[in-house]
């Protein structure tokens, strides 16, 4: 019985290890988009590092629960939810190439340009409408472009279901 479950616990750690190994890049760089922190030279985006390392911690705490569900949705699910939570500690500009935006106009922008998420499913994941979703994410997009001056930086903002 022992050696049954054990064996289950290694299938599952390995399953774990070989969606780590080729997901845990881009997850990195979408933590690190979101954090704001420059990616160059390694290391030095440890709040990126740290969102992305609880997200995969909870991943795998509920791996045997996924029944077919995509892992990397997911976990990218679990870093937008946590990087909204903890949003005040993302205000400041860190030098990282999304820095003049604000939080909430980062995490919009990288889920729906730079990961693709379709615009209903990430105003369903933040609490917004699509309306509003789509609102800041041109606004960032201006923004990224230059064609809007950046954004005055007023006090953190809740991100889930946050007013205009």
């Amino acid at each position: 019985m022992r050696e049954r479950h054990a064996g289950r616990q290694r299938g599952r750690a390995q399953e774990f290890e070989a969606f780590v190994a080729g997901a845990a890049g881009r997850l990195l760089h979408t933590a690190t988009l979101l954090t704001a922190e420059p990616a160059v030279p390694p290391g030095a985006n440890p709040l990126a590092q740290r969102l992305l390392t609880a997200a995969l911690a909870r991943t795998y705490a509920g791996w045997d629960r996924l029944h077919g569900e995509d892992p990397y949705d997911r976990t990218r699910q679990d870093l937008a939810t946590r990087f909204a939570r903890e949003a005040w500690r993302h205000h400041r500009p860190r030098g990282g190439l999304l820095d003049r935006l604000t939080p909430q106009e980062r995490l919009i922008l990288v889920l729906r340009l730079y990961e693709g998420v379709p615009e209903e499913q990430t105003a369903a994941l933040l609490g917004l409408s699509g309306d509003r979703v789509r609102a800041v994410c041109n606004r960032a997009v201006a923004t990224m472009r230059g064609t809007r001056s950046p954004t005055v930086r007023r006090g953190p903002a809740r991100l889930l279901g946050a007013a205009p």
